[in-house]
């Protein structure tokens, strides 16, 4: 694999359509309103991003395939999964959406390609190594699986002669079960990137929205996160002292969070000041104290924030 950065940059908000902009997150954007953030991950030297097939059904990977053309090919390191929910679009074929999504990407190998959940790990899995030996794609890993399943699809790749190199869960203050499960450790025993999705809670811990300035309606994450937001003003003021301290956002405060675990957090970006801010955190090492009291808050919020795509990894 290649070298990674300290943090990835996610797409799942790009384009419009299921699974998207407009359902998920209440967005519509694209090329040009994207290509200012392109620009600046590239000049603040993050080059690692983050998408899926699933993600507004293409239009995701093919807004980020417009933007990579216009740049030199090792100067970009790409992450897309294929999604067995989606896998009869594709003739339940994990080369013919991986070849798709080299299409939409504008590129002639994916640099790290997943299983995007465990939702038959005998039969997908296996799908990977044909790819890996053709080098069609680089690297793999698995996303949204609990320790058992990383363990098996690690046993059957194995009889090949390969690896899973990363692991993608969602993972922030508020949902800590890849580490209490033992995946995090996992992870770190077998030399595995432990990628960490929604460390922001999709904005509910950005500090930008509390009880009196909600999500707008007409979302998903403001069906899910409305409700919860006065459990989290605690856990946001405290984060937000600790950055003032440090010269740093609520946001940031939740990124160097996921550093200091030593994940690779995925932050979603739809502004240059997102990348701005993301390339900040990523320096940031906050202390074993600060990290102690983050976390004792967010226990005490006592709130699940596991969303109906995903199961709980303990």
């Amino acid at each position: 694999m290649k070298k990674l950065p300290k943090l990835a940059l996610g797409a799942w908000s790009w384009g419009s359509g299921i699974a998207g902009g407009d359902l998920v997150f209440g967005n519509h954007l694209d090329e040009n309103d994207l290509k200012p953030v392109f620009d600046a991950a590239l000049q603040t030297g993050l080059n690692l991003w983050d998408t899926a097939t699933v993600y507004g059904m293409g239009a995701s990977e093919d807004i980020l395939g417009k933007l990579i053309k216009n740049v030199k090919r090792e100067d970009v390191i790409i992450s897309t999964k294929f999604t067995p929910q989606i896998a009869e679009m594709y003739d339940n074929s994990v080369e013919k959406m991986a070849d798709a999504s080299i299409k939409r990407l504008n590129i002639d190998a994916i640099d790290i390609y997943w299983i995007h959940n465990p939702a038959d790990v005998e039969r997908w899995t296996p799908e990977l190594a044909p790819l890996l030996k053709s080098g069609k794609i680089k690297s793999v890993g698995v996303s949204n699986h609990n320790l058992a399943e990383v363990k098996r699809a690690n046993e059957i790749l194995s009889k090949f002669g390969y690896k899973i190199e990363a692991v993608q869960n969602h993972f922030s203050l508020l949902n800590r079960s890849s580490e209490t499960s033992g995946i995090l450790d996992y992870c770190k025993d077998n030399g595995i990137t432990f990628f960490a999705y929604m460390v922001l809670e999709q904005g509910a811990l950005s500090g930008k929205y509390d009880a009196a300035h909600p999500f707008p309606e007409g979302s998903d994450r403001a069906k899910s996160y409305n409700p919860i937001l006065p459990q989290l003003e605690k856990l946001t003021a405290a984060m937000k002292e600790i950055g003032e301290a440090r010269g740093l956002s609520v946001a940031q405060v939740g990124t160097a969070w996921a550093v200091a675990k030593g994940t690779l957090p995925i932050i979603g970006v739809t502004k240059t000041r997102h990348v701005e801010d993301a390339a900040k955190a990523a320096s940031v090492a906050l202390s074993a104290d600060e990290i102690e009291r983050l976390e004792k808050l967010a226990d005490q919020a006592n709130i699940s924030t596991i969303r109906e795509w995903e199961k709980k990894m303990e």
